[in-house]
């Protein structure tokens, strides 16, 4: 069963400071409104019994989102 991804822990950064960080910064509000959507696309691939290169590429697609996330946050 597919399960939604912990952005926070991967971040190192509770979720109560990246949301003030958030608030302050227009980017970052984007980057992680796209990250909440391409994670909603993994988990309907994943559920959909999607192929697993289809899954592998949203995947990447989400891994660029969190990179680019890790480097406005640091």
């Amino acid at each position: 069963m597919p399960v939604k991804h912990d952005l926070y822990q991967d971040l190192g950064f509770s979720k109560e400071e990246v949301h003030k960080r958030r608030a302050d910064d227009n980017r970052l509000d984007s980057l992680l409104t796209h990250y909440d959507e391409a994670d909603a696309k993994v988990l309907k691939a994943e559920k959909a019994s999607a192929g697993d290169e289809e899954v592998e590429n949203l995947k990447k697609k989400r891994l660029l989102i969190k990179d680019e996330i890790v480097a406005r946050l640091g």
